[in-house]
């Protein structure tokens, strides 16, 4: 699908599905509401699926790599290859998001969306989708055109859409590039413009004070230079974005598009789900915010959108962990639906 279809196809939640979905808790043996988010979680996804019982059997972590060309301004505390080492270390097995994902039982799936490398990995779980090998150093110039920007979110469409036809139930988002806070954050400033920078930047992977300042300043300019339109989330995506950041817009998008639950990790995959809100607001019932990172920029972002996370773990890492985590949760809401007695069942006596 290209965008325009895709957020042509979004439709409201199935309303029917998700009383009946409340019906079936407020009989469970329990004050009504006492397991609170988790009961809410469980109307969510029938609303989405259009089933009051809803099943989550096969599930994926999509990680959308790509780098910055914003990344030789020294913006982050890792050097720009790393991004297509963990590349390589996702497919191998050997990264944190691996490890949560087998717990979750989720399958990883790794996107080469804007590596600057070329990236000749064979391996079933990795695409090649590279729109372009990194994006442009937008302290200088933009840091993409916009038909770079449309591309890197119809990548994102794209993977939902193979997964659709893998069976898959439920989609989680991941990131991996390095310098990638730096455009996150200015996306995030450009929707909050009377936040004060300083509120927003953090430490990404670990800068120290003056790293935060140079990082700050880096964004600030960035923006007086290129003026992002804030009523254009395109522009802003191709003058100051990531195409990773674009993919995970076009995962949410195409997610909603074709009836699916995305549950979005941190702070990256949060400014890729503002970009996919400010494009089409009717995609937001189809996202569940894993968790709260330890980025300052998350909570503002959530917030904008009017998200409540799961779980505040004091993440940041990205790859996707908060995602596997949050399906994790879920697991536990619906086993919990499925599972419980109800009043008559169990022979208790129900409140007044």
């Amino acid at each position: 699908m290209r965008l325009n279809e895709a957020i042509s196809n979004i439709k409201p939640l199935n309303k029917d599905a998700q009383e009946k979905a409340w019906k079936r808790w407020d009989s469970l043996t329990k004050p009504p509401r006492s397991l609170g988010r988790l009961e809410e979680i469980v109307v969510q996804l029938a609303g989405i699926t259009g089933n009051p019982f809803p099943k989550m059997r096969k599930k994926a972590i999509a990680v959308m790599a790509g780098d910055h060309g914003i990344a030789r301004n020294r913006v982050s505390a890792y050097p720009q290859e790393v991004t297509v080492q963990m590349v390589k270390n996702f497919l191998d097995g050997g990264a944190g998001i691996n490890a949560i994902a087998s717990t979750a039982n989720a399958d990883v799936f790794v996107v080469d969306v804007g590596v600057a490398q070329p990236v000749e990995f064979t391996h079933p779980s990795f695409r090649s989708y590279n729109v372009r090998h990194s994006t442009r150093d937008f302290s200088q110039e933009p840091a993409m055109t916009r038909d770079e920007a449309i591309r890197s979110i119809e990548v994102g469409i794209q993977v939902v859409e193979e997964l659709d036809k893998m069976g898959i139930d439920i989609i989680g988002t991941g990131d991996m590039g390095i310098g990638n806070t730096t455009p996150s954050t200015a996306i995030i400033s450009v929707f909050v413009k009377d936040t004060p920078l300083d509120i927003l930047v953090g430490p990404g992977t670990g800068l120290d004070r003056e790293g935060i300042k140079k990082k700050r300043d880096i964004i600030e300019n960035a923006i007086k230079l290129h003026k992002p339109d804030p009523m254009d989330p395109i522009d802003i995506l191709s003058k100051v974005g990531g195409l990773e950041i674009g993919a995970i817009a076009g995962l949410v998008i195409g997610c909603a598009s074709l009836r699916k639950p995305v549950v979005i990790d941190g702070f990256i995959s949060t400014a890729g789900a503002l970009l996919a809100y400010k494009l089409t607001p009717e995609a937001l019932p189809y996202i569940i915010p894993s968790h709260l990172s330890s980025e300052p920029g998350h909570r503002i972002a959530l917030e904008l959108m009017g998200l409540k996370p799961m779980l505040t773990l004091d993440m940041r890492l990205g790859e996707g962990t908060g995602s596997a985590i949050g399906m994790l949760v879920i697991d536990c809401a619906l086993s919990a639906y499925y599972n419980m007695l109800t009043f008559e069942e169990a022979g208790v006596s129900k409140g007044e």
